[in-house]
């Protein structure tokens, strides 16, 4: 049986005596808790469980006045008849007083909900939903008539209502999937707001100015128009704008002082707030100052409109000098990367909750949030709003009574298989259908020059059994900081390297002296390849990355055959921070290197430690036709034609016998996304953007040097260091015969 959550209550965060007692106070504030790390989004001054949410912790309000439906799951509860007839506040008191008293708790109770939020029992267990959850399925009004309780838009809600609490924060940053409600949500969300806000701007934007005006037109408007009386204040101009919605007079809240009240209605507080659209541009709401902006389609943005441009603009209409007065709620599928998709994945991983600057902001000022695609896919969504994962043994039925007779898993790997010879297609749904982060920003495979199926079959292998998440990741030193005496490999979680595979202990620094010369006592085992780097600043704070990459040969040793065992693909502080790495791997490993000499400080620093020996030669010439600086360093160069070719070649080779689907339920044993990721997406024309790839390859040709043996005769009629092309068409790519 399949088993995923969203979320995991977190046990022993804070101590239980500190809740028991700040409870017993009602001393827990609205809002981030700087001493405890979490956000409260509890109004009632008591905190229940916290839940963490993609490594976000939120504090829930204490269970209390729990309701309990006859059907043991959410229901709307029925609006009084009476009450439907009322219109507006002035028809309200224009009704006798015996009237209102009969009505006024029920009101009453409906604004406690809509602020505190709201328990009740779901299929036996206590369920809380936030106050925007209850108004949306309450009191919102969608394309199908009422929503339906889904337990991905309850985590969805309580993320939301953290990202509102948390003065850092300026908002979300929704990766979803298709269908999943988050328009209609978003669009709750601003009338919810605006209609109990004064003096506020909220703002609508999405990926065309047309898409934004419907979202206007045919979301927020009938919401607004559908409100109850009492949550529903005067509005100026058309019942059903086009352009604008504006509530110049409030809907006071109801209370018993009120309800005798005899204030004529031009005695009463406009609230002075708006709700309108704006066509797509980088400069939209420049200058203004918003109290929500809706984000919807985010990743969608083709150019020359630009999210990132757009976010760096509007991100100031949140805020009054550091102080964060407004916040977005940004959601959407993503296009294929170069269609938009590539700016919103940029903003989307700048929002990591775990990655802050020292005022405790993300990057984006944004936090990311994922619900995989099988919470939230319509049609299996059972009666009390929760995922069928797997084919029911039993009859299950939807939320208005259909039945459910596949799980949600089954159907989406059927709709998958469906278009495996359709390689565009297949990425097209992935985008569409996320199960993964991956998925959702699969790019398309026209440009691919290898086999992308086939590496595309690796990653989803890799993601469906966890094992990339079985890889060690750490740094290596030197034996009681003594360098050039023996190299130790120790974990660390926030490590420069990624291994899956160590050396018997026997066989780690294995160093033999040759000629009075370190060399490799693990040659026959396996090789490195590395694309190094020379300096170590760069103007703007970024350039390329160091990478290193360790692969296996096929040897009678201890050790899994033609592996890639070692992952490095960082940017240290100091260049030789990075030569210093390179070097401890290459002892504890026992293995030589082939590295580009076009950056040869890495070579010369490999020398002048002693370690000449490591360094590969170029094996495509004989020692005598190598050039003065090859003979003192070693190397490969990268502006030969010839080797880009036979570089990329040496992937292509890898690619086709050692990964993806191997026949007969086998797949290849290569776990290193960014790698993987590198190949997908390898332009042999851009090389330099392409770390790992580089990295990879030349790791590859290293354990193959045989293959590149200047004998021009053997070269001939063995060795086709041409590029294959495919015609990218499904998961079992066809090679194009020239």
């Amino acid at each position: 049986m399949y088993q995923q959550v969203l979320y995991k209550v977190v046990k022993d965060h804070v101590k239980t005596n500190t809740i028991n007692r700040l409870n017993k106070s009602k001393k827990w504030k609205y809002g981030y808790n700087k001493e405890h790390d979490l956000v409260v989004i509890s109004k009632t001054g008591q905190i229940g469980e916290i839940y963490e949410i993609q490594n976000f912790k939120i504090a829930l309000p204490k269970e209390n006045n729990v309701h309990k439906f006859e059907n043991n799951k959410w229901n709307v509860t029925p609006y009084p008849k009476e009450l439907q007839r009322i219109k507006t506040i002035f028809d309200w008191k224009n009704y006798p007083d015996d009237f209102k008293r009969k009505y006024i708790e029920y009101i009453e109770y409906e604004f406690t909900k809509r602020d505190e939020g709201f328990w009740y029992v779901n299929k036996g267990l206590p369920t809380y939903i936030t106050g925007t959850h209850y108004m949306y399925l309450q009191w919102s009004k969608i394309d199908v008539g009422q929503p339906d309780f889904r337990e991905a838009n309850r985590i969805f809600y309580i993320f939301w209502e953290a990202c509102k609490a948390d003065t850092r924060c300026y908002g979300m940053c929704y990766l979803k999937n298709r269908r999943s409600g988050f328009s209609f949500m978003a669009s709750g969300e601003a009338v919810n707001q605006a209609t109990i806000s004064s003096d506020a701007r909220f703002g609508i934007l999405s990926k065309s100015g047309p898409d934004a005006k419907k979202m206007f037109t045919d979301k927020v408007v009938p919401i607004s128009v559908n409100y109850p009386f009492f949550f529903k204040p005067i509005q100026d101009g058309m019942d059903r704008p086009k352009t604008e919605l504006a509530y110049r007079v409030p809907a006071s809240k109801l209370t018993r002082r009120s309800i005798v009240s005899t204030d004529k209605p031009d005695e009463l507080e406009g609230l002075d707030t708006t709700i309108d659209w704006k066509n797509t541009g980088d400069n939209s709401y420049d200058g203004e100052k918003l109290k929500l902006l809706v984000h919807d389609e985010s990743g969608k943005w083709e150019r020359p409109n630009n999210i990132l441009n757009n976010w760096r603009v509007t991100k100031t209409t949140l805020r009054l000098g550091s102080r964060v007065i407004g916040k977005c709620m940004m959601g959407s599928t993503s296009n294929a990367l170069d269609k938009g998709g590539d700016n919103f994945k940029r903003l989307y991983n700048a929002s990591d909750v775990t990655k802050r600057n020292r005022n405790g902001q993300t990057s984006s000022g944004l936090y990311s949030l994922f619900i995989p695609m099988e919470w939230n896919y319509e049609g299996f969504i059972d009666s009390f709003g929760m995922p069928v994962f797997d084919t029911p043994e039993t009859e299950t039925t939807g939320p208005y009574g259909e039945t459910i007779d596949i799980g949600i898993l089954e159907h989406w790997n059927n709709e998958a298989d469906g278009l495996k010879d359709d390689g565009d297609a297949l990425n097209e749904f992935y985008r569409q259908f996320p199960r993964t982060t991956e998925h959702a920003f699969r790019d398309e495979t026209k440009n691919s020059i290898f086999n992308l199926a086939k590496i595309y079959e690796q990653i989803d292998y890799n993601e469906g059994t966890g094992v990339s998440n079985s890889l060690t990741q750490g740094n290596f030193q030197w034996v009681n900081g003594v360098k050039d005496s023996k190299v130790i490999f120790y974990p660390d979680a926030k490590g420069r390297f990624k291994v899956s595979w160590t050396p018997p202990v026997h066989l780690q620094n294995n160093i033999v002296i040759r000629n009075g010369f370190k060399k490799p006592g693990n040659e026959h085992m396996g090789a490195f390849g590395c694309d190094s780097y020379d300096i170590s600043g760069t103007v703007d704070g970024k350039g390329s990355k160091g990478a290193l990459h360790g692969l296996t040969k096929f040897s009678m040793e201890n050790c899994p055959p033609n592996s890639f065992f070692l992952e490095y693909v960082a940017r240290p502080q100091t260049a030789d921070i990075f030569f210093e790495d390179v070097l401890m791997a290459l002892v504890f490993y026992g293995m030589p290197i082939l590295a580009e000499n076009n950056k040869p400080r890495l070579l010369y620093y490999l020398r002048r430690r002693g370690y000449r020996g490591f360094s590969m030669n170029r094996p495509d010439k004989i020692w005598n036709k190598l050039s003065v600086a090859e003979k003192e360093v070693g190397g490969i160069p990268n502006s030969s034609e010839d080797i880009k070719q036979a570089h990329a070649a040496a992937i292509e080779m890898y690619i086709q016998n050692h990964v993806g689907h191997m026949g007969e339920g086998r797949y290849g044993d290569m776990y290193f996304l960014e790698t993987l990721q590198d190949w997908a997406k390898f332009d042999i024309n851009k090389r330099t953007a392409f770390d790992a790839a580089i990295s990879s390859g030349l790791a590859v040709m290293a354990c193959n040097r045989h293959l590149y043996a200047p004998n021009a005769k053997v070269q001939k009629e063995k060795l086709n260091i041409s590029i294959a092309k495919y015609k990218q068409r499904g998961m079992y790519s066809k090679l194009i015969q020239e």
